[in-house]
């Protein structure tokens, strides 16, 4: 392949991966929890609005089958395009002269079409990737892509959400969203245009052919077995609790847009900033220990938010600092492990399995926390202090991650991933596809998840 047509197309990834997190910013995270609070969505349907990212991973599935039979670059065009269209409807729906309940079903329409179409892209872009970028530069490129599209992400929440609290102080909250809705959509439009400038390398012409038995491939692996229970434990810990973050700051610890967004993007911040370090740390001990160390230290970010209220908010900038710091290590090590375990012919199945495994259990579990809303008390006298029924389900949450974090140390280590030796570590050559300052950053996928930071999948709600 010549070196410039893949730069080329490097390049072009990074400025989708930039444009990206703008559509997120503008359609998902704090918005989508202001348009549920707009519409008059209680527990119930927020934590629905939450879980669905995770249940569209039932589609991955039928998107293994189409990127097989059709090829993912083709399909991943396809489908982002229509996912980041799919906002189209919010934009007028503040002025329809309709109920409220169908608007909120309207609202989850939208949603279930961008989720669901976005998984379809999903599992072509991993595939695609897995095949453009060379295994030599692959964790610096996607680190130095992430940390770009990490930067950009947080600009542009913090901007989304000091937008949305200026209109609600003048009471124009439908205007801004339905304003942020279209400004979406065209993000979207140019980021699909800057996917297209990507090539397909098509390394393997004669692999795509749909067989029934890769799809069960995964499951007769035993060190991807291994990896699916453990992805299916932290997504159903993530999910018990990941929906009600934000309705717990905007409702409870009584914090408007602007700091709701302050706190994603000094989560976004302290990512980025220790990507190098855990990168620098992975390649000397390899993925197994960083994600099991990683996977620890998050049990505490649910007890944190346990400690915060109206009147008390450190344990929120805390957790700021913390989460950003384990959850770039936890994407980094998770997301070279998936690729790592999935031959090349077979990654749409065995990215499908990953995934699905990961958001079904995410998507029951946020109806199991639903549930556990509704079910515990109001308030509760605990450790003489009170806490509140979210409290009480965050508590729930924690011991479900100090679960997830045992299994972390069943995981297996592909040999492709072995920590090198210490001759090998020191005079090993900076890859020549990347630019000379890209080893400053580290790979920095999404949290809980098997895929890369900044795909057409959008990031789950944990904190």
């Amino acid at each position: 392949m010549p070196p410039g047509r893949l730069r080329r197309s490097l390049k072009a990834s990074v400025a989708e991966g930039v444009v990206a997190e703008g559509v997120m910013a503008c359609a998902g995270g704090a918005v989508i929890t202001g348009w549920a609070l707009y519409l008059g969505c209680g527990p119930f349907w927020v934590g629905l609005l939450g879980a669905l990212p995770f249940l569209a991973q039932l589609m991955q599935l039928p998107g293994a089958w189409l990127t097989s039979r059709h090829g993912a670059r083709r399909m991943a065009l396809i489908t982002v395009a229509l996912s980041r269209q799919a906002f189209l409807p919010l934009v007028v729906l503040p002025f329809l002269p309709v109920s409220p309940e169908v608007k909120r079903g309207v609202l989850l329409a939208v949603a279930a079409a961008h989720h669901g179409l976005g998984i379809l892209c999903n599992n072509a872009w991993v595939t695609w990737m897995g095949d453009l970028v060379p295994t030599r530069v692959r964790g610096r490129y996607f680190g130095r892509r992430s940390a770009i599209s990490t930067l950009a992400g947080a600009l542009a929440t913090f901007s989304a959400g000091s937008f949305l609290d200026g209109a609600r102080a003048s009471e124009r909250t439908g205007l801004a969203l339905a304003a942020l809705a279209f400004t979406a959509c065209v993000l979207g439009a140019v980021s699909t245009a800057l996917m297209a400038l990507k090539h397909d390398p098509a390394r393997h012409p004669g692999a795509r052919t749909f067989q029934a038995a890769r799809v069960l491939q995964p499951l007769r692996d035993g060190v991807a077995r291994r990896l699916l229970a453990y992805g299916a434990s932290w997504n159903a810990a993530l999910g018990l609790a990941g929906p009600f973050f934000t309705l717990y700051l905007l409702r409870d610890v009584k914090l408007g847009f602007t700091l709701v967004a302050l706190h994603g993007s000094c989560t976004s911040l302290a990512r980025m900033l220790a990507a190098p370090l855990w990168g620098r740390l992975l390649d000397r001990v390899g993925a197994r220990p960083v994600l099991r160390a990683c996977s620890l230290g998050l049990v505490l970010s649910p007890l944190l938010w346990v400690l915060a209220g109206p009147e008390r908010w450190w344990p929120i900038a805390l957790d700021a600092l913390l989460s950003g710091v384990l959850l770039s290590g936890h994407g980094l090590a998770s997301f070279n492990l998936s690729l790592a375990v999935a031959p090349s012919r077979e990654r749409p199945f065995y990215h499908a399995a990953f995934a699905m495994t990961g958001g079904a259990a995410f998507a029951l579990a946020s109806a199991a926390g639903g549930v556990l809303v509704q079910a515990f008390p109001a308030s509760h006298p605990l450790l003489g202090s009170t806490c509140t029924a979210l409290q009480l389900t965050f508590l729930v949450a924690a011991l479900a991650r100090g679960f997830a974090a045992l299994l972390s140390g069943r995981l297996l280590e592909p040999a492709s991933l072995a920590p090198p030796s210490r001759a090998g570590a020191r005079r090993s050559p900076r890859p020549a596809l990347l630019p000379r300052r890209a080893g400053r950053t580290a790979p920095l996928p999404e949290p809980g998840t098997l895929v890369p930071s900044a795909s057409p999948l959008p990031p789950p709600p944990a904190p």
